[in-house]
This record gives structure tokens, sequence and C-alpha cells, in this order.
């Protein structure tokens, strides 16, 4: 990647921008639901954005990442789920999503998450480090689809359950 990316936590002024950025960045992908934005205003309006980080090209948002705290049925706890991660659709592929991944991920680390789950393409979060475990689930998606990475060596066992604005539509 040659363009300069910058970082940094979501501010207020953000928010519209969040929304574009998300909206343009799911627009084709067939297996949307092009609820994205919905989603991430309702965690926002809940106080369940637990990491939420934007990227910046010359003083422009151009992607974002959101992390919320998720729910496994064998009671572990503090585990978070990724979802979703923005890029506008003329800059994917020029390394700002692994920016972002890499930069979400250290901050959960930081505040001492035992680690992250998501539902994504299997290519791409391999490279993250991330894996499909038989024993962690999330009804309703194919285990080719769900991943898992476990900051502390611990992985557990039972179905991941999202936080309830995961739902939202409008």
């Amino acid at each position: 990647m040659n363009l300069p990316v910058t970082i940094r936590p979501e501010t207020p002024a953000d928010i519209d921008t969040i929304r574009d950025v998300t909206v343009a960045a799911f627009a084709t992908l067939e297996i949307s639901g092009h609820t994205e934005q919905f989603i991430v205003a309702a965690l926002r309006a809940a106080k369940a954005l637990a990491v939420s980080l934007v990227a910046e090209i010359d003083g422009r948002v151009v992607g974002h990442i959101a992390f919320s705290p998720v729910t496994i049925s064998d009671g572990t706890g503090n585990w978070y789920g990724l979802g979703p991660i923005s890029v506008l659709p003329e800059l994917q592929r020029q390394g700002i999503g692994k920016a972002l991944m890499a930069a979400g991920l250290a901050q959960l680390k930081a505040l001492g998450a035992a680690g992250c789950c998501l539902v994504g393409h299997p290519e791409y979060y391999r490279k993250f480090g991330f894996d499909n475990l038989p024993d962690l689930v999330f009804e309703g998606v194919p285990p080719e689809f769900f991943f898992s990475l476990s900051f502390d060596g611990r992985m557990p066992q039972g179905k991941v359950s999202f936080h309830e604005t995961f739902a939202a539509t409008a």
C-alpha cells in the first residue's frame, strides 16, 4: 500500500461518513442483507461498540471497523465480535482493511479481550489467524464462514450470540 493511512477512534463527526462508507462497501456484495450501516448505528446507540476505528487518507474517512461483545453459551466471557468492516470500493485491496484489522485486534487485546469471532470470507480472515472451530458455532451460518481467534489460547465451546442489534434492519 502506497497510501498514507491513519487509523484512529471514531468521533461524533465521523458518524454520517461511517454510514456512507459502510453503505458503499456493501452495496454490490450479493451475500449482504445491506443492513450493515443500521447495525453500526444500533450498536452505537446501544453503547455496545467496544472498539470503533476509522481509516483516514488525507483527512478523509475511507474505512471503518467495529467490535462489540458477544455471548457464548458455555459462559465464557470477554469475547468480541468483529463486524462490520468497511472500506470504500475504489480503495479496497490496498491494505486499508488489513490496517484496520491489525489496529482493531491490537486494541481488543489491550482491553484484555480473550478472543474475537466473526462471519466472513475464508480466504481473507485466515490471514489474521482466524480459524473455523467445530466446537464454537453461530447458528444459521455455515461453519466455513464462521471464524474465531483466541488471544489467550483457551477456546470456548458452544453457541455464539452477537449483540441483539445485529438484527437491525433500519
